[in-house]
């Protein structure tokens, strides 16, 4: 048995073809670890995200807008602002302005971004 084994291993070919069995199992297992799962988080906007919305969506030109806020110890630290309507620098700037004010941060910790439903 010791013989077989160490004339396997003696092969070059076999060898690749060991170690690339090896890895295939182990990227296999990886995936039904660590895969994608049919489950999408579903996290419905806060109340505080909702109002900020609505208060967006009326800046001219905004559109519909969506807000994820981020907040560390109960206070707000940077928020996301997608919105759907005509992409300018006047409506980002008013979207970044208003929302760092409404949560008392500031301007650099507000992205805002065109979203895809734009198109």
């Amino acid at each position: 048995m010791k013989e077989a084994i160490r004339r396997l291993f003696s092969n070059r070919t076999a060898r690749i073809l060991l170690v690339a069995f090896a890895a295939l199992v182990l990227l296999i297992v990886c995936w039904f670890v660590f895969g994608t799962s049919d489950e999408q988080p579903t996290a419905a906007p806060t109340e505080e995200e909702a109002r900020l919305a609505a208060i967006l969506s009326e800046v001219e030109d905004a559109g519909n807008v969506s807000v994820l806020i981020t907040e560390e110890e109960g206070a707000p630290v940077s928020a996301v602002v997608m919105f759907d309507g005509t992409d300018g620098i006047l409506v980002r700037l008013r979207l970044t302005q208003i929302a760092a004010r409404a949560l008392n941060i500031a301007e650099n910790k507000v992205l805002v971004c065109p979203s895809d439903a734009r198109k």
